[in-house]
């Protein structure tokens, strides 16, 4: 059944990601009318998160937000789509980088780096930062169940010499590649906004107006090598056009203390947040087990 599914779709994602953009957002225009409108698709879920995060917003804004949110919600898929058949130029020129030379000190030295980002703007265009550098990059994903359709993301989001591992085995894959790497540095890029659910890997800390889980792991493994930490935050310039931009969380971890990393990691999210809430990404449930802030 997996099969006879991917058979039957592939053909028609194949063919939108080969029609030009203005065709594919006029698309994503009549998508959002069904998902948002008709469907109301998880309308409820993503008024209650922003109404937590924001608790004295006005109905009227807290009406623009969503709506902006879900136009840009059905972009973003739309955007996935089309990197199957984008180009390096066109790529470079939709999706860019305020100062990649923090990253080029790092790794011009020898240095592996992490790369920490949120559910936010084009978190899938990031991976287009190695057409613009030579090392290798391991971004770690959630597997999806249907076998052939999660070949055909990791075959997308690989497509810029990027290598996807399943969240479950990050820590393995990232002590092997430590062990045995080449002499070039590479990049372990982990999207940490997710709400955890194992008490062993989460810290409660402030976003928001509460205090909610964030894993720990990657803070972990970045202490464990001592791998420069940096927190990738991106602007959305209009519709389709992306500007990101590095933040060192900490370049030597070991001298932090336990969980100052993740805190920090919060406070650069919610800050990107502030600016845009629209570009967030409010379907999942952020707030699933938060507490007081005086808890």
């Amino acid at each position: 059944m997996q099969l006879l599914i991917f058979i039957l779709v592939y053909p028609l994602i194949w063919a939108l990601s080969k029609l030009p953009f203005r065709v594919l957002y006029f698309i994503s225009d009549l998508v959002y009318i069904l998902v948002f409108h008709i469907i109301g698709y998880r309308k409820e879920v993503v008024k209650s998160n922003i109404k937590i995060a924001y608790p004295d917003i006005s109905e009227e804004k807290l009406k623009g937000i969503t709506r902006k949110f879900y136009h840009h919600f059905c972009d973003i898929f739309i955007e996935m789509i089309k990197t199957m058949s984008i180009t390096e130029s066109e790529m470079q020129k939709r999706y860019t980088f305020t100062n990649m030379e923090v990253a080029e000190k790092y790794l011009n030295n020898n240095r592996d780096m992490i790369l920490c980002l949120g559910h936010y703007a084009s978190y899938e265009w990031v991976l287009s930062m190695h057409t613009h550098i030579e090392n290798k990059g391991y971004g770690i994903y959630k597997k999806i169940k249907n076998k052939y359709f999660d070949k055909m993301i990791r075959d997308i989001r690989g497509k810029w010499k990027t290598t996807l591992v399943v969240n479950k085995e990050a820590r393995a894959k990232m002590d092997e590649v430590m062990n045995e790497k080449n002499n070039l540095a590479v990049i372990f890029g982990f999207v940490m906004d997710q709400s955890p659910s194992n008490d062993k890997n989460k810290h409660y800390t402030k976003f928001f107006n509460v205090k909610t889980p964030f894993f720990t792991g990657v803070e972990v493994l970045a202490k464990k090598y001592n791998t420069p930490l940096v927190f990738l935050g991106t602007k959305k310039l209009k519709r389709g056009y992306y500007e990101s931009t590095f933040t060192v969380i900490a370049e030597n971890p070991k001298e932090h203390s336990n969980y100052e990393l993740t805190d920090k990691y919060a406070e650069l999210l919610q800050n990107q947040i502030d600016i845009a809430p629209e570009y967030y990404f409010w379907t999942h449930k952020r707030f699933k087990f938060m507490k007081p802030l005086d808890s």
